[in-house]
């Protein structure tokens, strides 16, 4: 079947995906608090997580995006702290986009991922030795017994000698590469402590037994995360959709279907995508959106590449994996948000010991005069947002490197 539904301009779809993100949203006034955290967990549903922390940890940045300076251990406190009565656990760490911080309400809805998970995500249903089965079965004893505990920690329990590693991160022991085993087919949860190293405690006490023990069929859960994918992004494409929870293929255009047959889902073009668009009904189509915003490689608005292209004609590669030489743009840049447009991007390095946020290199898109944006008003713009981060990070000032055609702008705004 061909492209079918009401027809929406591309800047139509920008305004679209940018409400649905959260960025037509007003800006608390006062402190962010737990209730403006679920607000924006409300849009966006996750918060991937990355082991990164050159400028700062991926999950921290979506929430300054969008509601401005917060305390960070807000996040945290919501995460993993031990859950009260006053205050319930409001997120757990499973693969949802990839690791990710999801609502503590959906993990039921990854059900079907931890029946396919329940010998590791690359496993697949190959057989396991007895050794396997034993070590499993002593590490959930262990952690059981123990609570929250590192896998370095669950070897010393368990009384088996330390390996000398080869210093790479994939060196992982048996212990840590069976308690991701675990983790992944949700036999286990992790909450983070010194380090960002994740303590593997029992499912059931992170998430709570109820949820921990809820079934919900796959059908009936790939249909619900489709839901909050399209809620999420506010009009999309199947592959928009599949990729925001990493779905299967079948599973995806299933559901679409039958929500589009439901009347749940709307079908819809935007001019200049050539596929498919899908519409959630609930959305809004602001008249403009006026709003600047840092925007770190892993947000939510951008991390499905392909989209970030289409949306706003923004050609965006992270370059950490490329050797320093060959990088373009540079280690870990942040695309620059200013109304609705892309209109620059800086590559960002938090420089604790010295108290700096260093501007390692910043760029003007190259369509930026046609967006209506001179490269002052931008630097102008991006400047007071760099040390508004350069302050919620704890850092005094931010120093500007000669690199990139927006740089010297930029430098002569910060110095002023």
């Amino acid at each position: 079947m061909g492209p079918t539904g009401p027809t929406l301009t591309a800047a139509q779809a920008r305004r679209t995906a940018l409400a649905a993100q959260g960025f037509a949203d007003p800006l608390p006034r006062g402190a962010v608090t737990r209730r403006h955290l679920s607000r924006v967990l409300d849009r966006i549903a996750l918060l991937q997580m990355d082991s990164v922390s050159v400028a700062v940890r991926a999950h921290y940045a979506p929430l300054f995006s969008r509601l401005g300076p917060y305390d960070r251990e807000l996040l945290d406190r919501a995460a993993w702290a031990p859950p009260t009565a006053r205050s319930p656990r409001l997120l757990a760490e499973y693969w949802a986009h990839e690791a990710a911080l999801i609502p503590v309400r959906d993990w039921p809805l990854f059900r079907w991922r931890m029946d396919d998970y329940q010998h590791g995500r690359y496993q697949g249903g190959r057989a396991w030795s007895a050794k396997q089965h034993a070590l499993r079965a002593d590490i959930h004893a262990v952690i059981a017994e123990s609570g929250p505990v590192s896998s370095g920690q669950v070897e010393d329990l368990l009384g088996m000698a330390k390996r000398v590693r080869r210093g790479t991160w994939w060196d992982r022991s048996d212990v840590k590469h069976m308690c991701e085993i675990m983790f992944a087919a949700g036999e286990l949860s992790a909450v983070r402590r010194s380090g960002f190293f994740r303590h593997y405690d029992l499912a059931a006490r992170v998430v709570g037994e109820e949820i921990a023990g809820r079934e919900v069929g796959r059908d009936d859960a790939v249909t619900a995360l489709v839901r909050r994918a399209l809620h999420a992004l506010g009009v999309a494409t199947e592959a928009d959709i599949r990729d925001y929870y990493r779905l299967p293929v079948t599973d995806t255009k299933h559901a679409l279907q039958a929500l589009t047959d439901a009347a749940e889902v709307d079908r819809v073009q935007v001019r200049g995508w050539g596929q498919q668009a899908y519409a959630d009904p609930t959305r809004t189509t602001p008249r403009r959106v006026a709003r600047s915003a840092l925007l770190c490689p892993f947000d939510p608005l951008i991390f499905h590449r392909p989209r970030t292209e289409r949306l706003f004609g923004f050609h965006y590669r992270i370059e950490i994996y490329v050797p320093e030489p060959k990088r373009v743009h540079g280690y870990y840049v942040f695309p620059y948000l200013l109304n609705d447009e892309l209109v620059a991007r800086v590559d960002l390095k938090t420089d604790r010991a010295a108290g700096v946020l260093r501007v390692l290199g910043a760029w003007a898109e190259p369509g930026l005069l046609d967006a209506g944006v001179d490269a002052n008003t931008a630097a102008v713009s991006l400047a007071a947002d760099l040390r508004l981060m350069a302050d919620w990070l704890g850092v005094e000032r931010v120093q500007v490197v000669d690199n990139g055609d927006l740089a010297p702008a930029l430098r002569r705004v910060i110095s002023g």
